[in-house]
């Protein structure tokens, strides 16, 4: 039946009037920023010949006034069999927060991981070898504070971690707080402008340092290489659960959904 065949498309119509979100059939954009995979691991189980990752742009540009931006979050198989169908989730973390991605549904504040802001899981019927998929992130970033993301690949709606990027930053050293907006690096600690001259405002706290007790994942974190943690903290037990509990939720509101409309 077509509605197997393409569920990953169908899956935003199911859900639109449940979920209140004004979906349509799964969109996927280009994006002439160049990507990287920095801060990226395969999953602990992940099968050796199936080659999924994923890229972020290395620069953003997040409007001074508005905090809002957009970024391209791309998932690429470069193995040599096709995945069959995945899911990936794009979380937000600390001072960025996930306010759309095209075609997927959002995450219920419940099923988000501890430590994330915001999520939408995007239901993939396919990526064939060879081949890449990219999706339109839209997201507000606080400027004044750091910021993250994350983005996690799993087998169909299941609990297996195929691969995650991050949490890895976006942030700058260089504030520009006169200017229309502020240019952010993948992979770079975001330092927030200082006051101006003479004002009796004290300068903002500096980042919280790696190690120090934090409910969310250290700064250095998504720095690291394989060397530091392949999968650290959100790959443990909290996106593990996280997952898990997704693939429950996608069940049961797709089950829901059929025994109203039958």
């Amino acid at each position: 039946m077509r509605s197997k065949k393409h569920w990953g498309s169908v899956a935003a119509g199911l859900f639109a009037g449940l979920l209140v979100l004004p979906l349509g059939s799964l969109a996927f954009a280009a994006d002439p920023t160049p990507g990287s995979d920095q801060g990226g691991s395969p999953g602990p189980s992940a099968p050796a010949e199936l080659k999924i990752s994923t890229e972020l742009p290395k620069e953003i540009k997040v409007d001074n006034s508005s905090g809002k931006t957009t970024l391209t979050a791309k998932i690429l198989n470069k193995g040599t069999k096709d995945t069959g169908r995945v899911t990936l989730t794009v979380l937000g973390l600390d001072g960025m927060r996930i306010t759309g991605v095209d075609g997927c549904v959002t995450v219920p504040e419940n099923r988000l991981p501890k430590g994330t802001n915001t999520g939408f899981a995007c239901v993939i019927d396919n990526v064939a070898a060879g081949a890449d998929k990219s999706y339109t992130v839209s997201a507000t970033y606080d400027l004044k504070k750091t910021g993250k993301i994350c983005l996690p690949v799993t087998e169909g709606t299941g609990e297996k971690l195929l691969w995650q990027q991050g949490p890895v930053p976006f942030g700058t050293t260089k504030p520009t707080p006169n200017a229309p907006d502020t240019p952010l690096l993948l992979g770079t600690d975001n330092v927030p402008a200082a006051p101006p001259s003479g004002s009796a405002t004290p300068p903002p706290t500096a980042p919280v340092p790696t190690g120090s007790p934090a409910p969310t994942p250290p700064s250095q974190l998504p720095k690291t290489g394989v060397n530091d943690g392949v999968l650290p903290l959100l790959a443990a037990a909290g996106l593990l659960l996280f997952v898990g509990t997704t693939g429950i939720w996608w069940a049961n509101t797709r089950h829901h959904h059929r025994r109203r409309t039958h």
